[in-house]
């Protein structure tokens, strides 16, 4: 990114916003790693929660969802008061800005915000270290999504 730019991270609503962060993960997600579309975007979209993070002249930055309920149930053990959060994506010239950091404090104030009382992720390996900056401890065995090796987490609120 050239120069210093502001932005701010907010739920999407609407349209438009949903339609920024499906991009953002295309172009991270898609683009970059090599995940199927098909595997990419699923059922539980709709019903989401998502962040994104929007640079100051409109150009999306980040975005990540939170599953919560039922839709979170397979991903957290059944436990109907842990959300899940996924599909945290930072575009490449938003890395090292802090967007990723917000988007993850975003997710967790939805989370607060539905009487939840913790929230799950499901991380890459590379990116571990990330999530236990922000407080989030591994357990389980790894295992691969889209080819990928992951480690569940967690953190309580």
């Amino acid at each position: 990114m050239s120069g210093t730019h502001a932005y701010a991270v907010r739920v999407a609503e609407g349209l438009a916003d949903r339609e920024a962060c499906f991009s953002v993960r295309k172009e991270v997600f898609v683009g970059e790693q090599g995940v199927p579309e098909d595997l990419e975007y699923d059922e539980h979209d709709a019903d989401a929660v998502h962040v994104l993070a929007v640079r100051e002249d409109g150009l999306p930055l980040g975005t990540g969802r939170l599953l919560y309920g039922e839709a979170a149930a397979v991903r957290t053990g059944g436990d109907l008061s842990v959300g899940s959060l996924g599909r945290l994506a930072v575009t490449r010239e938003a890395r090292g800005l802090g967007v990723g950091v917000a988007l993850v404090r975003a997710v967790e104030e939805a989370a607060r915000a539905r009487g939840l009382a913790a929230v799950d992720l499901h991380a890459q390996t590379q990116a571990l270290g990330f999530y236990e900056r922000l407080g989030y401890t591994a357990y389980g065995p790894e295992d691969l999504e889209a080819g990928i090796p992951h480690r569940s987490m967690r953190r309580s609120l």
